[in-house]
């Protein structure tokens, strides 16, 4: 635990596929415990993304706005790599259900084995947001469900306007 005698800087790694409420929380829940946190957007198109990685840094740009000490970017490859490029040695990720925590074990000591200076703090959201999950809210959105309570109000414009897209291709609408 000695690597971790400088809490100044974590990460806060995802694909924020959107941004939710629950990510939001987190990110306020991590600002609590460290002067700087850095919110990374991952570039992983294994998981096919509705917004675009640019889409998705402004998203968060403007949910963190007002919270002084969040600068949010996006990064390429293995978040440790990232890490040690930006010097920090915690990472933040967010548990939402009991669900949440195999694979995020499994990847915090795949992490450890390969960076073993690099830390995983877990955190959890208000209960209020424990159940949200960004592909949950992608399904309720696309069969026109209402967001507002698990998005902010322009995250929840900007799926409408994707999702209605999805259905509206060519040969579909």
């Amino acid at each position: 635990m000695g690597n971790l005698r400088y809490l100044q800087k974590a990460i806060y790694p995802g694909s924020f596929d959107p941004v939710t409420l629950g990510h939001i929380d987190i990110i306020k829940r991590a600002k609590e415990i460290f002067p700087e946190l850095i919110v990374a957007v991952a570039h992983n198109p294994q998981k096919k993304p509705l917004f675009s990685v640019s889409e998705r840094v402004r998203m968060l740009k403007k949910a963190t706005a007002l919270i002084k000490g969040v600068k949010v970017t996006d990064f390429s490859g293995l978040v440790v790599d990232y890490a040690r490029r930006q010097k920090v040695n915690v990472l933040i990720r967010g548990l939402r259900m009991i669900s949440d925590f195999e694979y995020e074990f499994q990847m915090a000591l795949t992490n450890r084995k390969i960076a073993g200076s690099i830390e995983t703090i877990f955190l959890m959201p208000n209960e209020s947001y424990s159940y949200i999950s960004s592909k949950l809210l992608k399904e309720v959105g696309f069969m026109g469900g209402d967001l507002s309570c698990f998005v902010p109000p322009y995250v929840e414009k900007a799926m409408k306007i994707k999702l209605h897209e999805d259905k509206c291709r060519p040969g579909i609408c």
